[in-house]
């Protein structure tokens, strides 16, 4: 399956990010680019670039739950994301391997309006697909 995907980053889920960015700027990451609002997913982040894998730090908007599953569950480390030329066809692919869509093709701010999905597997962190940036 990882054939036809590019590893992206590890999304993080904080309940505020201020409270949690600078363990990681002391763990030798930088702020990657601006923070970012996405009112269709109802979160708020940020991309970190440095010692390690790209992360993308995230926390709910005012009045949104998007992240309170896996907060209230004390699982920050919730997604792995990998680009993608073909979005339908990983999205498939990921099915056929016994993956469910939880959130079909939306068009992502963080990614400059191309589509992302969301699927899930049985004891996995979720798996963000995003069209290709190419």
């Amino acid at each position: 399956m990882l054939e036809n995907l590019t590893f992206h980053h590890l999304g993080y889920a904080t309940n505020k990010i201020e409270d949690e960015i600078e363990y990681f700027f002391k763990l030798g990451y930088e702020l990657e680019g601006n923070f970012f609002e996405d009112k269709l997913q109802g979160i708020r982040g940020c991309f970190l670039v440095g010692n390690g894998p790209r992360l993308e730090l995230l926390e709910n908007l005012s009045n949104s739950k998007t992240l309170d599953p896996w907060l209230e569950s004390k699982i920050k480390m919730y997604h792995i994301a990998y680009t993608t030329k073909n979005l339908n066809f990983s999205i498939n692919l990921a099915k056929e391997n016994k993956g469910k869509l939880i959130v079909p093709p939306t068009t992502s701010i963080a990614f400059k309006g191309n589509q992302i999905a969301f699927v899930s597997f049985r004891n996995a962190p979720l798996l963000e697909l995003i069209e290709s940036l190419d």
